[in-house]
């Protein structure tokens, strides 16, 4: 019983070390702009997810090697946030 706990413990660390990705696609806007800078420029691709149209989000990547796209990670069909008001008494 005491190796199974210890296998499970050791596991657990490994996983838990583990490097973790930080979230490529920023919820908050529903435009991401995909850009590509591969062999020549030296610094790979990336999206900038800080787009509220796709017209704005091309008339920035127009003369780059990018694309853009809707965003999954968008809550498009979430119900609107009611904001409630306190009264003072």
């Amino acid at each position: 019983m005491h190796r199974l706990f210890g296998l499970i413990m050791t596991v657990g660390a490994l996983l838990t070390a583990a490097r973790s990705h930080a979230q490529t696609f920023d919820p908050r806007y529903p435009v991401c702009m995909h850009v590509y800078s591969g062999a020549n420029g030296g610094g790979g691709e990336w999206y900038d997810c800080s787009f509220t149209s796709v017209p704005q989000c091309r008339a920035t990547a127009s003369g780059r090697s990018a694309s853009c796209d809707l965003n999954p990670y968008y809550p498009f069909n979430a119900p609107p946030q009611r904001l409630r008001h306190q009264r003072g008494g």
